[in-house]
């Protein structure tokens, strides 16, 4: 996207997985793909678009897991919104090493190390040009970060929520397992909800619906991808009610 042309949005939240962090590893964060990531949102503040992100924690605890393996689910769902916190301030500090503002803000109170999440707050941190990291998902047990990345980009009244993933958009299969299996364009929300398409979760999804939002898939590996996304190209899947 050239530098001087007008971004198709003016406001998003991106929606990352914790496993996007980990690179090749197993677990925890690889410096090398932080930073990358980091240097993509960097190109997208620069191009005037206010920036919002919700990561999840995938890589350090998943609640869900651990309460499938004997752990009561409020307490593994708390270490989880916990490994989101790690995260927000990982890439918090990726961003501002290379001279761009940042703010975490928590829906658990951690005043220590990162700001209650207020609404009003966050939108002036994004108008003042700060990129603004959700931390700690609605701070509700039972909700996922999916969810959370949903409720965040209407609170804020973005323009798109992006969710990146392993693979540039939605499939009728998974094309890992079916070589045969191809890539939607676009879809309704309806379609997701009817058809089970493992998009986002279902909460994710009815409220996106709902309230009008356009979301798009698309995958965090291609580089460049979220900056043709700005700039109105056809990449991955759009999902609305059109």
């Amino acid at each position: 996207m050239p530098t001087d042309a007008t971004p198709r949005y003016r406001r998003v939240l991106l929606k990352l997985s914790g496993e996007a962090l980990m690179g090749g590893g197993d677990y925890g964060i690889d410096p090398a793909v932080l930073r990358r990531i980091a240097l993509e949102l960097i190109e997208v503040q620069a191009l005037g678009v206010q920036l919002a992100v919700v990561i999840g924690g995938g890589n350090i605890f998943r609640g869900a897991g651990l309460a499938r393996a004997g752990m009561d689910r409020v307490s593994a769902d708390h270490m989880g919104m916990l490994a989101t916190v790690i995260n927000a301030l990982a890439m918090q500090d990726a961003l501002e090493s290379l001279g761009l503002h940042a703010r975490v803000m928590s829906a658990l109170q951690i005043n220590e190390v990162c700001e209650d999440y207020i609404r009003r707050r966050a939108i002036r941190h994004l108008e003042k040009g700060r990129v603004v990291l959700f931390a700690a998902g609605t701070g509700n047990p039972f909700f996922t970060t999916d969810t959370a990345a949903s409720l965040r980009a209407i609170e804020i009244g973005a323009d798109v929520l992006l969710k990146a993933t392993k693979v540039n958009g939605v499939y009728t299969a998974d094309p890992v397992k079916d070589p045969t299996a191809t890539r939607y364009t676009r879809l309704s929300y309806d379609k997701v909800l009817n058809d089970r398409l493992q998009v986002m979760d279902a909460t994710a999804i009815v409220m996106c619906r709902d309230n009008n939002l356009p979301l798009q898939v698309f995958n965090l590996h291609n580089h460049g991808d979220l900056l043709r996304i700005l700039g109105g190209d056809d990449v991955g899947t759009v999902v609305s009610n059109d």
